[in-house]
């Protein structure tokens, strides 16, 4: 969804006193200005630059600024220019008001906009030539031309059908190849378009701040980025002190770079701000965007590889095993076709049928190599990855969708991921006194308590309220942009009448005052001040945390009164009562300075916020549970998924939160905190580890890699965490990536040892964990949102990043996109990573039982004596419908519930099962009985129409002046047994005369041979060469091809089910593709079978043999049903999962 963010309700007090410590007594109940008045004060500031710039601004003058590589020249190019305010001379843009919708247009008219052509795509012609580097088809198309050639010299008039429809097949698998590159081209470019989409930057114009689309930027935007932003075009800083950029993505280099005004103003696009220092925001003026920026100059020429996902590698590896037999068995059946060759014929005709024999065996090589496995891969990633969109998980890296299948720990934030991310405050500690929810509802503090609380609300953080949407609808509720946390603090200030804006322009300037944003180690986040008339340090953060360090509190009358023991008490008691109901408390302080001399040296880079501070507020807010997490969490239990909450709370507020929503569920669990843990024997921890289900962060990042296992078995929630705790034990969970062995350990922690050192020791190193964890590691899944959870989000084996609250660098190291920030929308991802694995095996069970029988029915038959059951160009169909069809009907099936009833899969776990080996094998013996029977006694069974299908049909004798035909049923066998004066064999036998009086003048060159003379052995060569046999009744053939696919599409129903389940029709009028494969494989059948003639060998067939033959093929159905139920099949082994059994 596209948000464009409108103009931001800001406005003034209506009245204001002169003098500075009245200002900070905010009593600012009055009426709200509008915005067009707040809009005509700031116009009323210093202007950077009137409008009706000197000299026109080029796109040449940007590009000569802004050059890859050359800082230095870009700086020089950028100082003749006049610097920014220089370029915004020349396009007359006030930078505090930022462009106008007008200069937007114009700027886009003239610069474009901020949009990187496309690289074409690979065209379906180029993909279709593609599709022939395949070798085995290479050589089936040149063993084609050589039997068209050689049939054309034997026969002109048919004897080139044979190589033609080979050489037709081969282009329709050719096409179909191509369609499917094609088409999965498609797929990654609309997820990477979906992905775009859902960017969003904050631009200042027309005076207010907006969030748009990167796409919609120009030249000349001011852009406001703070910390964890992705950089939308390449720009130039005018506002912002000690901001650091990551610059790896674009340059290589890993280190954070810094910026500032003088020395390193240029910004670059795709790149991220990691830090914006003291300034809380970087002002930054778009120079370069789309194809003019670097990284449009480099993506225009970026080649991207095509990496195969890890389970299109393990098939990938099965398909080459499957290769080899398919490889061996096309050999055996050459060699076999050979010795019939050798047996049966001689003469100028058995280079044709060596061909025919080579022909057979390449195709059984096409048949038995199974390409559609990784297609299959692909069609159900690409399927489900559509899916998940709307299910709200949005896929950047392909292979994080089957991952989540298997995924047996989620390590989930708290707030926004569980909580609606709706924070209120409804409860605190305000002039001494504990004011209950009830009390608080209706409760205004006095001005000069609330004044410090109010200031702090206001500009300690960048957060800002949006009342309408970009169409000017109202909300509800004010939409929070930033922080929910500070955006509880600015509603309560709206609640009591106070303009947060105002107070903000009012008393914070970027370029004066010192912004420092949330510390994860301090626990808090701190504003300094330097007003010349007062000078003040603010910070707001974690309660327990801050309390410590505040020595005064202030009263009823705004006195600072000093902190005794018993107070103390007072508020630690009430701050665990109110996290004891899952509130989330926050204290605000402040300290006062005399001037800007009194503060530390350092006070830049190092705020004094951790001593002698005076407390003015403790707030308790509320963020209700999410009204489906407690069903997802019970969800992913059920699943074998261990869910732990890792948050920054306390871990009162922690417990109660998680035992809310269902992650802690063991009553009789222990809370293991870090003062526990340092009053703590070694023994003494050893007896409480495995009972621990909630632990601080510093107690766990204490612990050694063997405590850590034990309690990883069992803790479901970690509180007063860091981003590196979370690093800590997803890293000790998977084993990703760990140092191999003890040495490499020392080289990357120098001067610390590994018994001395236990605070340094974790995660552990390789050789260690493997011997701790025999069956392999967690698959691990982590939720992250802010910048310092981006090396925990790439740890994991799936990183799950906010899609609203997260910034650009947790979303650009994560795999996967929540983009409704819900916790169900995780567990629906599991459900469809699981429905990815279980098609796939569904598409392998159905495929290999095909390979089975198509390779034993064509082998058995050679060996037997027969001509190959199924020739070349019916393999070559049954390739197409086996491998694309079959991955379209059963690679889209969707995901049900009985998905989660069960343990994720072991990563080593066999892809076939034993239930699968087993409808494998009852169906391919099935199949091949009545297809043997039907080859063997089909004549037998069927009377004398149903021909072997090399016959003749029509016997013409020459009789006078013309020809006369007649046919040769049993009607006519019986009525004419003599023909031109020659007994019919085998009743008798003739010599070279009867036979050419048999089969007319050699000239006449439409001799037919009764079917008794198949043999010919009692007439010469010369007599026989002088008879074309070529109009053959194919019934036989066709019966037998007609019955195997037949089979194949019922089979496709029991493949749908790879365990004991017979119900095979389950939710089958939801898959509209499984349904539309089956009947467009019939009406193909049906197109191949009547009109395939001699191009396919077919013969039409009356209606009879069509229904029986969909009665054998339907009798793969009761198969199924009965194999399913036979006594010694099992279910797969217990080995084969992993996951776990929740604590109880």
């Amino acid at each position: 969804v596209h948000f464009f963010f409108s103009k931001l309700a800001r406005s003034l007090s209506s009245q204001r006193t002169g003098l500075q410590s009245s200002l900070r007594c905010f009593s600012l109940m009055g009426a709200e200005e509008n915005t067009k008045a707040d809009q005509e004060q700031t116009a009323g500031m210093a202007q950077i630059i009137p409008s009706g710039g000197s000299q026109e601004l080029t796109q040449e003058n940007l590009d000569d600024m802004n050059i890859e590589g050359a800082r230095e020249d870009n700086k020089k190019h950028l100082e003749e220019l006049g610097g920014v305010e220089g370029i915004a001379s020349r396009i007359d843009l006030n930078l505090k008001m930022g462009l106008t919708d007008a200069q937007v247009e114009a700027m886009r008219s003239k610069f474009g906009p901020n949009e990187f052509p496309e690289k074409p795509m690979t065209t379906f012609l180029q993909y279709f030539i593609e599709s022939f580097n395949d070798l085995t088809l290479m050589i089936l198309i040149a063993a084609a031309i050589v039997s068209l050639i050689i049939g054309s010299i034997e026969d002109p008039d048919k004897g080139w059908i044979e190589g033609c429809a080979i050489l037709l097949a081969v282009f329709l698998v050719a096409i179909v190849t191509a369609t499917n590159d094609y088409q999965k081209e498609l797929q990654f470019r609309n997820l990477e378009k979906n992905s775009e989409g859902m960017e969003r930057c904050s631009v200042i114009r027309n005076g207010s701040t907006v969030r748009i689309n990167p796409s919609q930027l120009v030249v000349g935007d001011v852009v406001s980025l703070k910390s964890g932003d992705g950089i939308p075009a390449d720009g130039v800083m005018f506002e912002g002190g000690g901001v650091k950029c990551n610059e790896s993505a674009l340059t290589g280099e890993p280190d954070d770079l810094k910026k500032d005004l003088k020395n390193d103003p240029f910004f670059l696009s795709s790149t991220v701000v990691t830090d914006t220092g003291t300034s809380g925001d970087a002002k930054v003026i778009c120079v370069g965007i789309g194809k003019n920026s670097q990284w449009g100059k480099i993506k225009a020429n970026l080649v991207v590889e095509e990496v195969n996902t890890p389970l299109q590698e393990r098939l990938e590896e099965m398909v080459t095993l499957i290769g080899y037999g398919g490889a061996g068995s096309a050999l055996l059946t050459f060699i076999a076709l050979l010795a019939m060759i050798w047996l049966r014929h001689d003469g100028d005709d058995v280079l044709h049928y060596v061909i025919e024999a080579f022909i057979i065996a390449v195709t059984i090589i096409v048949v038995a190599i199974p390409e559609g496995l990784p297609l299959a891969v692909a069609i159900s990633l690409s399927y489900s990855s559509r899916q998940m969109l709307m299910d709200g998980n949005l896929i950047r890296k392909l292979e994080a969708c089957e991952t989540m299948g298997n995924a047996t720990n989620i390590c989930t934030d708290k707030t926004g991921t569980l909580t609606e991310n709706r924070m209120t405050v409804v409860e605190g500690f305000f002039a001494g006194k504990h004011i209950d929810q009830d009390a608080f509802a209706v409760y205004t503090p006095s001005d000069v308590v609330k004044g410090d609380f109010s200031l702090n609300s206001a500009v300690n953080g960048n957060v800002f309220l949006q009342d309408a949407d970009e169409h000017g609808k109202a909300y509800h509720r004010p939409k929070v942009v930033g922080s929910a946390t500070e955006g509880a603090m600015v509603l309560l200030l709206r609640k009591w009448g106070i303009d947060y804006a105002s107070l903000r322009k009012e008393f914070f300037s970027s370029t004066r005052d010192m912004q420092f944003p949330f510390n994860s180690t301090k626990k808090r986040s701190t504003v300094i001040i330097c007003d010349p008339n007062k000078v003040q340090l603010l910070c707001k953060g974690a309660s327990e945390v801050i309390l410590k360090d505040c020595t005064h509190y202030v009263d009823e009358s705004g006195a600072a009164v000093a902190l005794d023991s018993a107070k103390v008490d007072e508020i630690t008691k009430m701050i665990e009562a109110m996290a004891g109901r899952a509130l989330r408390t926050l204290a605000i302080a402040h300290k006062n300075y005399k001037d800007v001399s009194a503060l530390p040296e350092d006070y830049k880079t190092n705020p004094p916020d951790g001593t002698d501070l005076v407390l003015d507020a403790i707030i308790g807010i509320i963020d209700p549970l999410r009204s489906d997490v407690k069903e997802a969490v019970a969800t992913a239990q059920g699943a074998g998924v261990m869910v732990r909450m890792v948050t920054g709370d306390n871990i009162i507020t922690a417990r109660a939160i998680a035992k809310q929503c269902g992650i802690l569920t063991a009553e009789s669990g222990v809370t293991l905190t870090k003062e526990m843990f340092d009053k703590m024997s070694e023994k003494e921890l050893m007896e409480i580890l495995p009972n621990v289900s909630a632990i601080e962060g510093p107690a766990y990042r204490k612990l050694t890699p063997a405590q850590a296992d034990i309690l990883l078995q069992r803790v479901q929630v970690m509180a007063r965490s860091s981003p590196n705790d979370k690093f800590l034990m997803v890293k000790r969970l998977n084993g990703n990536n760990l140092p191999a062995n003890k040495a490499e350990w020392e080289l990357e922690h120098p001067g610390f040892s590994w018994e001395a050192d236990r605070d340094k020791i974790l995660p552990g190193y390789q050789e260690e964990w493997q011997a701790a964890n025999p069956k392999g590691g967690q698959v691990v899944g982590v939720t992250g949102d802010g910048t310092n959870d981006a090396p925990a989000l790439k740890a994991s084996d799936v990183g799950l990043s906010m899609g609203i609250t997260g910034t650009k660098v947790a979303q650009n190291a994560s795999d996967i996109v929540i983009t409704d920030d819900k916790f169900s929308s995780i567990v629906k991802a599991i459900l469809w990573g699981r429905s990815v694995y279980d098609n796939i095996r569904r598409f392998l069970q159905f495929q290999l039982t095909v390979n089975v029988v198509a390779l034993l029915l064509v082998f058995i038959g050679s060996v037997a004596g027969f001509p190959p059951p199924l020739n070349a160009v019916m393999m070559l169909w049954v390739n197409l419908i086996m491998d694309t069809l079959g991955a379209l009907a059963l690679g889209t099936e969707k995901p049900t519930a009985d998905l989660l009833q069960r343990k994720p899969y072991l990563k080593s776990a066999p892809l076939v099962s034993i239930p699968m080996i087993r409808n494998i094998l009852f169906q391919s013996v099935y199949q091949l009985a009545l297809l043997f029977i039907l080859l063997f006694s089909g004549v037998s069974l069927f009377g004398n129409e149903f021909l072997s299908g090399d016959q003749c049909l029509n016997l013409n004798v020459k009789s006078g002046s013309g020809n006369t035909t007649y046919a040769f049923p049993s009607t006519f066998m019986a009525n004419n047994p003599m023909i031109n004066g020659v007994g019919q064999y085998p009743n008798y036998k003739g010599v070279c005369d009867d036979f050419l009086r048999f089969c007319g003048s050699s000239d006449n060159g439409e001799c037919y041979v009764d079917s008794g003379w198949d043999d010919l052995t009692d007439f010469s060569k010369e007599c026989i060469e002088n008879c074309a046999k070529t109009d053959f009744d194919y019934t036989h053939y066709t019966l037998i091809f007609n019955v195997f696919v037949w089979c194949q599409i019922f089979n496709e129903f029991n493949a749908r089910q790879i365990k004991n389940n017979p119900a095979i029709f389950t939710n089958i009028a939801k898959n509209q593709m499984f349904m539309f494969v089956i009947i467009t494989t019939i009406l193909m059948q049906l197109f191949i079978v009547e009109l395939g003639g001699d191009w396919v060998r077919t013969k039409s067939i009356k209606a009879t043999y069509w229904l029986w033959s969909m009665v054998l093929g339907a009798g793969s159905l009761p198969v199924g049903v009965l194999m399913r139920i036979v006594p010694f099949a099992r279910e797969e082994s217990a080995d084969d999962f992993f996951g776990y059994d929740m604590p109880k």
